[in-house]
């Protein structure tokens, strides 16, 4: 018999479990596919909203955070003289800029680049707390000032190179070449005028950057490969520029003058040898020099030439078959009553004078008769023709038109003013290119400045007969060797045509008053001229004849350059001598050349030089130094240079002397040496 466990009424009855029905498990599992299925629907809308509707944008944004395009310039091209000096070159040069945003403590900050850059610490506090994302710092530094402050390592301070313009010659035709401002644009002169081509092309790079802004790759595809500027050849000569200038300055110094121009021409090509302003003007520190100093005289200023508008009328005369040489004028005896005006003839009262003459003595009274027989309407078509009244067609800032009024408006006073260059404006280009005219048989033809740019084809405009060009210079080189005006530019062995001119300055409220514009326009030689050179001297106060002021520059220049280009004609050793005491004329005597023979000797251009005698050291002064050293080279002798100058001032031995042994140095002083 089985035992029954015993029963505890005191325990509590067990609770009856809840038996799921079979519906109620398959409720919750589609509550949650439900639930995921709105979830997903949701995202499936966000990203089709994402993609659909602001995909673009956010695509840009994307492109902005990680993608940049940054710009590099090419360097500006060079400006050359004719010989491949340069005369504008493009340097690199440092610039500090900052991120105000990455500036911690912008007090400390300001007082370090203040202290570095030698500015002010307001000022540089004032720029950082400007609101701006960029500053800069300072532009164009020095080496120094860039090495204190990178040294320093400032957090949001950084070093960047940037490109400038040097000018290597400082002054040397500063206001010819211009300048450009920091950010390389030409703003003046040959800078302005040419700038499309020094220019510097411009190349897009596309920079992808992480997060924290650092530069991954740099995508070149599409580079511009040819960005840098092209160069710019003038035809200017360096040499002949700086014999040009410094016979100005000398001429404008010693007569208390206010300013001066001198042109060199070549007449065969009519191509600008030398443009010289004075005062100079360096474009190296244009900031610190007055904006008059800047003008391109020979370009913007506009003048009365005076008597040397003198010859233009006597050709325009000479082709209208209104006068012959040897047609004869009464001068008056120096004072004509004219119209209630009064002209005079200066320094001389003449009586019956010709043509050759009334040129050759600058007769006012005599031209302005020859003028009144020509009358107004055919003056004025030749000087038109002339290129009076008209820009010369260089392309340069500023260029004036000078002032020639029609001749309806002429009256007979007007068209004997007008007669010997009073009443007429011109600038000095465009008394240069009528010049060029009368020394290419005249013929109309182009100054020209840049040798990048293609010659013209056309021969140009027959303005005067041949024979009626050459008539008037014949008178020119009479103005020169008989007892004309303009007697102190001879040079022995060579003819030399000139004509002077001393205009007074008008005022401006009419009239005329006491100051003068000093004037001398040269052909050398005068019978076949190979270069045309003209001098200008405003406003002089110790003297003010044109053959006074004017005219040494003229010569100065003139001997220069022939000694330079070895056509400087020798005649015998009172000329040598002669040559040499040229006013402020270093030493311009036979290129290479010995004396020895009684004959004169010219070197053409292009051909070798006079050579010395064997046994005879050669005279070098005057010459470049690399011609000096080619002409000493040859005789197998390397000279000790002293100084740092280009041409050479003095030599030893002397020339003349029999050549040294090999013991013996050859020295050669340069130009600027200084003895201590």
């Amino acid at each position: 018999m089985t035992r029954r466990a015993p029963i505890n009424k005191k325990a509590k009855p067990r609770k009856t479990e809840r038996v799921e029905r079979p519906g109620d498990g398959r409720w919750r599992i589609c509550a949650v596919a439900v639930l995921f299925g709105l979830v997903w629907l949701a995202l499936w809308g966000r990203a089709g909203y994402v993609q659909l509707v602001q995909g673009e944008w956010l695509a840009d944004l994307a492109r902005r955070q990680h993608l940049a395009a940054e710009f590099e310039r090419g360097e500006r091209g060079d400006i050359l003289d004719r010989n491949g000096r340069q005369l504008a070159r493009t340097v690199r040069f440092n610039s500090i800029y900052v991120r105000p945003v990455e500036v911690e403590n912008r007090d400390a900050v300001a007082r370090s680049l203040a202290e570095g850059l030698r500015k002010s610490a307001s000022e540089m506090r004032a720029s950082l707390n400007s609101g701006r994302n960029f500053v800069w710092a300072a532009r164009a530094v020095d080496d120094r000032a860039a090495h204190e402050i990178a040294e320093q390592k400032l957090k949001g301070v950084y070093l960047t190179h940037e490109y400038g313009r040097l000018y290597p010659n400082n002054h040397l035709a500063g206001q010819l070449l211009g300048f450009t401002d920091l950010d390389g644009k030409g703003i003046e002169g040959v800078e302005r005028s040419r700038d499309g081509v020094l220019a510097g092309g411009k190349a897009e790079f596309v920079v992808q950057r992480d997060a924290a802004g650092r530069r991954l790759y740099l995508d070149a595809e599409g580079r511009e490969m040819d960005i840098d500027g092209r160069d710019v050849t003038l035809t200017i000569d360096a040499h002949i520029q700086d014999l040009a200038e410094a016979a100005l300055a000398r001429a404008v110094e010693h007569h208390n003058g206010r300013a001066g121009t001198c042109l060199v021409v070549d007449v065969p090509t009519g191509e600008i040898l030398a443009l010289a302003n004075f005062p100079f003007f360096n474009p190296n520190v244009y900031r610190k020099q007055p904006v008059d100093v800047m003008r391109n005289r020979a370009a913007m200023d506009i003048f009365e030439p005076g008597s040397t508008l003198k010859p233009f009328l006597i050709a325009a005369a000479l082709q209208e078959k209104r006068v012959k040489p040897e047609s004869r004028y009464f001068c008056e005896n120096g004072k004509w009553k004219f119209k209630n005006h009064v002209i005079n003839d200066d320094i001389h009262s003449y009586g019956w004078l010709n043509v050759t003459e009334i040129l050759r003595y600058s007769s006012n009274i005599g031209t302005a008769k020859i003028g009144l027989d020509m009358g107004a309407q055919a003056y004025s078509g030749y000087l038109a023709r002339l290129g009076f009244g008209e820009r010369t067609g260089l392309n340069l800032p500023g260029e004036g038109r000078g002032l020639l009024r029609p001749p309806r408006e002429w009256r007979d006073m007007d068209v004997a003013a007008i007669s010997f260059g009073q009443g007429i404006g011109v600038t000095a280009l465009q008394l240069a290119k009528a010049y060029l005219c009368l020394a290419n048989d005249g013929i109309a033809k182009p100054l020209r400045l840049f040798l990048d740019e293609k010659a013209p084809d056309e021969p140009g405009q027959r303005v005067f007969d041949a024979s009626v060009a050459r008539s008037v210079r014949e008178m020119m080189i009479e103005v020169v060797h008989k007892d004309g005006t303009g007697v102190k530019a001879r040079i022995d062995g060579m003819l030399v045509g000139g004509k002077t001119g001393t205009a007074q300055k008008a005022l401006p409220g009419g009239g005329y008053g006491k100051n003068y514009l000093s004037s001398f326009v040269g052909f050398f030689p005068g019978d076949k001229p190979r270069y045309l050179i003209l001098a200008m001297v405003d406003d002089p106060s110790r003297a003010f004849y044109g053959s006074t002021v004017a005219l040494p520059v003229v010569r100065e220049v003139a001997l220069g350059a022939l000694a330079y280009t070895c056509q400087l004609p020798v005649k015998d050793a009172g000329v040598v001598e002669q040559a040499k005491a040229a006013p402020a004329v270093p030493a311009q005597v036979q290129t290479a050349a010995a004396v020895s023979g009684s004959h004169a000797v010219v070197a053409k251009a292009g051909q070798a030089e006079p050579v010395a005698e064997a046994d005879r050291v050669p005279d070098v002064r005057g010459l470049p130094l690399r011609k000096a050293i080619e002409i000493l080279a040859r005789q197998g002798v390397v000279p000790k240079l002293e100084g740092r100058g280009a041409v050479v001032q003095r030599q030893s031995p002397s020339a003349g002397d029999p050549w040294p042994g090999q013991a013996q140095p050859f020295t050669l002083w340069l130009k600027g040496y200084a003895e201590s």
